[in-house]
């Protein structure tokens, strides 16, 4: 299992991805990594690599300002698009970057490739939820428009992923929506919801976003649009609720001491950070494309490419492809 990690992407780059990446090449035997990046910075983090470690040697980056598709087209030696050229060349089945999102997007679409049959590929992070199973949302930004097929798509891959790479059988599929109802909602997804009944996959019909975080399905999908407002409206929420609990705890000893006391049980919120589930797939690319988070650690890189793993063992692109030429 060969992986390409662009080690230039990401705020703390190169240091955290290579340490991530040295650390994931030792507990798991059976995959070789390519660094792709800058030969001196990373001997100067790594001088004695694994033997599953190499260096796939170039300067250029596509920098967090850069403006994604003139980046890619005109950037063709930075490390995001050479590892991208890696996936696309058969000489990896698998890259991992955490920088520009929007470039990597590109580089799915414009190096790796789409899989034929799908219109657009989406991006699927994992929304945490109180059962510790998490929610696979697609598309969350890769495309603000889509049409009812398209969502259609998002639900067969979205299905595919979370019984191949967590094991899920039979994923429950929800439709983001306004209502339960069945013909509730704008005109895509009153489209979308006969198309999805007659899917491949286990629809449990419209899911309000209230529902999300107790669980209510294992994948949700809706266009970008509307789920990177749900994704970002969620995140403010935790985000605030957390910053509130921690004004209060320090408020007074006693709140210091009740604070002590509930630790463990706060331990939980846990779950909801990223590093834990290391990056998003882009789903639909003729090739595994993983996104980490720009603020990415060690363990987080580290997590990417475990998920990275388990997606090529249990052939996920594959498993996609056959899907939607069977649904065809």
């Amino acid at each position: 299992m060969r992986i390409a990690i662009d080690v230039m992407g990401g705020d703390h780059a190169p240091q955290a991805i290579v340490e991530g990446a040295i650390t994931a090449a030792k507990e798991w035997s059976d995959i070789s990594l390519i660094l792709v990046g800058d030969r001196d910075q990373i001997l100067a983090i790594s001088p004695n690599l694994p033997a599953n470690v190499t260096i796939e040697h170039t300067t250029d980056v596509i920098g967090p300002d850069d403006e994604p598709v003139k980046a890619v087209r005109r950037k063709k030696d930075a490390s995001m698009v050479v590892a991208g050229r890696l996936v696309k060349d058969g000489e990896a089945e698998a890259m991992i970057s955490a920088g520009n999102t929007g470039a990597l997007l590109t580089t799915g679409l414009l190096v790796v490739g789409r899989i034929q049959g799908i219109e657009r590929p989406a991006l699927a992070p994992m929304i945490p939820t109180m059962d510790g199973k998490g929610v696979l949302a697609l598309d969350l930004g890769a495309n603000m428009d889509a049409t009812p097929e398209q969502l259609k798509q998002y639900a067969v891959m979205g299905s595919v992923y979370r019984e191949k790479v967590h094991g899920i059988v039979k994923p429950r599929v929800g439709l983001l929506n306004v209502g339960t109802e069945a013909m509730k909602g704008n005109e895509l997804t009153k489209g979308a919801y006969p198309l999805l009944e007659e899917a491949p996959v286990h629809f449990v019909g419209n899911v309000e976003s209230k529902t999300i975080l107790q669980g209510s399905c294992d994948v949700i999908v809706c266009d970008g649009f509307a789920g990177n407002i749900m994704l970002k409206t969620l995140e403010g929420a935790a985000g605030t609720l957390l910053s509130m609990l921690k004004k209060e705890f320090k408020r007074s000893a006693l709140t210091k001491i009740a604070a002590l006391i509930m630790k463990p049980g706060l331990s939980q919120f846990k779950k909801f950070d990223y590093k834990e589930h290391g990056a998003a797939p882009l789903l639909g690319t003729n090739g595994l494309v993983l996104k980490s988070h720009g603020s990415s650690n060690a363990v987080a890189i580290k997590n990417a490419v475990r998920q990275a793993r388990i997606a090529i063992q249990n052939d996920l692109v594959g498993t996609i492809s056959k899907e939607i030429s069977q649904g065809k």
